[in-house]
């Protein structure tokens, strides 16, 4: 399930841009990967980074990922509920379990739709 309404990075985040400001997640393909998400490290409102840039990380009982800035800008909200509730990344990856909101800096670039996300994740999982 990839929605269409979102931008998607090939690092498997997700970005819903609304005017200046962009929710991020991880993508559902990214937590089936994982597995079953123990941790979510997330960072800190007022942090800024640059697209592709390391803003934090996830942990399952398999492995550990790094998590990057798909666009760039200041993080003006934290999805505060993932500290006890990494486990809301698994169940609903686009909706309760996104992670951070960007104030977006400059316009997007490098983002793909849904079918380019699509062939990404379909050269991945074969």
């Amino acid at each position: 399930m990839i929605p269409e309404d979102l931008k998607y990075a090939k690092s498997h985040e997700w970005c819903m841009v609304e005017g200046e400001v962009a929710t991020v997640g991880i993508t559902q393909f990214a937590q089936e990967q994982l597995g079953d998400l123990t941790f979510v490290e997330l960072p800190e409102v007022g942090d800024t980074f640059e697209a592709g840039s390391e803003m934090g990380s996830v942990e399952s009982v398999k492995a550990a990922s790094e998590i990057y800035a798909p666009v760039s800008g200041e993080i003006i909200e934290v999805n505060e509920a993932l500290e006890d509730a990494p486990e809301k990344v698994n169940e609903e990856p686009y909706g309760e379990g996104w992670m951070v909101k960007f104030k977006i800096k400059g316009e997007p670039e490098g983002l793909l739709d849904a079918e380019a996300y699509a062939a990404v994740v379909d050269s991945e999982s074969h």
